[in-house]
């Protein structure tokens, strides 16, 4: 990496093309792998290497039944760094390193980097609130430093929610991060995968418009405040029942899941998550939604996952203009005080 800047892998959004453009612009970019079958993992690594030479990485879920098949195809084809948007658990983490790979989880409070720091990670993403899809109640500028005072002396610490800008990256960097990630930021960009008339609504949304909310999957997600959002948000659980068994029925028949998987994924959803069942239960609700609004451009029945930042974007431009407006900014502004 010639900068300190990462892609986060966005399900549906952080494809091949969008990838290779940030490690081509010198960042590290993350394929996203929770919404591919393994097939389709190994042809968009295969693209990823056919489009750069340099390292990128792979998100990957720990509760999905074939996650060491994953890993043992990221070790085949050379993907560098494995990365987490749940906690691994340690022997997923001692697998990765045994095989010489990155291990980079996502953290929304400081016990839980201390506890993956613990297991031996190399690096974690430190998410505040303001970030985008899951996400944590802790500010940003409340928990990188917490992060970085915990495990900031055994393992690089990078911060996310809120970061678009140069002067965001000298921020992190005064925190004591090692640099950061950015979701929002490169999902309104010119290689993202994203329909166009969906690129346009996120551009139209004001900081104000999103909204953390439990009613897609059970979990804290911030979304881009919809008429769809507001129907969810007023609805009971039991009522929400049989969008989330519709959604758990195309999840399984478009990645070819058995029954008898899903409920293995399930069980290990609620032990490694600490889940209830009728949170496990909405959770095929994420995945399924999120593919309608950012895939097939049906924002009236899909949701739009997003950071606060979407408020103040108001362009769309190629990954290394960003990477490079990016780093000058931060140069100017450390120029600035050098003075």
């Amino acid at each position: 990496m010639r900068v300190p800047l990462v892609q986060t892998g966005m399900g549906w959004v952080a494809g091949p093309r969008l990838v290779a453009a940030t490690c081509e612009a010198g960042g590290l970019g993350i394929l996203a792998s929770a919404t591919m079958t393994l097939d389709q993992l190994a042809q968009a690594i295969a693209e990823v290497r056919s489009r750069t030479a340099a390292p990128f990485g792979v998100n990957l879920r720990t509760d999905v039944a074939d996650v060491h098949e994953r890993i043992a195809l990221m070790i085949e084809t050379g993907a560098r760094v494995a990365s987490f948007a749940q906690a691994p658990n340690p022997a997923l983490v001692a697998r990765c390193k045994e095989a010489g790979l990155f291990v980079m989880p996502t953290v929304g409070a400081r016990r839980h980097a201390e506890k993956v720091a613990d297991w031996g990670v190399d690096a974690v993403i430190a998410q505040g609130a303001e970030g985008g899809g899951h996400t944590g109640s802790i500010p940003t500028t409340l928990l990188l430093p917490q992060v970085v005072d915990a495990v900031g002396d055994r393992v690089l610490v990078l911060g996310a929610g809120g970061f678009f800008s140069g002067r965001g990256l000298v921020a992190a960097l005064a925190y004591g991060a090692a640099g950061v990630a950015m979701g929002t930021r490169f999902l309104l960009s010119a290689e993202s995968r994203v329909p166009d008339a969906v690129k346009a609504l996120y551009l139209g949304t004001p900081v104000t418009g999103t909204v953390v909310t439990t009613k897609v999957d059970g979990a804290p997600q911030r979304v881009v405040r919809t008429d769809l959002v507001d129907h969810l948000e007023s609805q009971s659980w039991l009522r929400s029942l049989p969008r989330a068994v519709r959604s758990a029925y195309q999840f399984r028949k478009e990645t070819g899941a058995s029954l008898s998987s899903l409920l293995r994924e399930g069980r290990a959803m609620k032990e490694g998550n600490e889940l209830t069942w009728s949170q496990v239960v909405m959770a095929a609700n994420a995945p399924v939604m999120t593919k309608a609004a950012l895939v097939e451009g049906r924002t009236d029945v899909g949701v739009l996952p997003t950071g606060q930042v979407v408020g103040v974007l108001e362009s769309l431009p190629p990954v290394a203009d960003i990477i490079d407006a990016v780093m000058s900014e931060a140069n100017e502004v450390l120029r600035g005080w050098s003075a």
